[in-house]
């Protein structure tokens, strides 16, 4: 009997979709520097939206490409919009020092930033993640091509329904992504 010494995690990822604030590098007193950057997740209703602010480390070297290709968008104050991957949630408490609420303790809500699946400015697309193939499971039924189908069969067979937000993102996966080197 063999003993593995491979520790297993269990992952918490938060994903949405929000506005792209306060891009930075920060040098904490110890340890290296790193990117970071605040995101606007949008949340509830889509008439009567709210905001959960995460403040966040950015992770992994192609979401800080593309972070980093935002940063003239953001100082700009276009609104960067992207679709995000959050891990490691955390609470990380404070004093307010300045301002109405000076003295009052507060609450920030951090995480890494994973992984970014689209990003649009002004809302113009200008990046998209490539879709990974997805790897079918031999035991699933094949779909007969139109051409295999009866035709009294294909004019009776509706069209499945699918969410709005889908079809925005089949409109908008034409859209090519940019040139590594150049910002938005």
């Amino acid at each position: 009997m063999t003993t593995s010494t491979e520790k297993s995690y269990f992952d918490l990822h938060i994903t949405g979709l929000g506005y792209l604030n306060r891009i930075r590098e920060v040098k904490p007193k110890k340890g290296d520097a790193f990117l970071a950057c605040d995101i606007a997740a949008l949340n509830g209703p889509s008439d009567d939206v709210s905001y959960v602010r995460f403040d966040t480390r950015v992770s992994g070297s192609e979401a800080q490409h593309l972070v980093r290709r935002c940063i003239d968008a953001v100082e700009a104050e276009k609104k960067v919009m992207i679709g995000f991957r959050l891990g490691d949630l955390w609470t990380d408490t404070f004093t307010y020092s300045k301002g109405k609420r000076a003295g009052e303790q507060g609450v920030s809500l951090k995480a890494r930033l994973l992984f970014v699946s689209w990003i649009k400015v002004d809302g113009k697309l200008v990046y998209k993640a490539e879709s990974k193939p997805i790897e079918t499971d031999a035991r699933e039924p094949e779909v007969p091509e139109a051409s295999e189908v009866p035709a009294a069969q294909q004019a009776s067979t509706p069209e499945p329904s699918r969410p709005a937000a889908e079809a925005a993102d089949d409109a908008d996966a034409d859209a090519p992504a940019l040139a590594a080197a150049e910002p938005f």
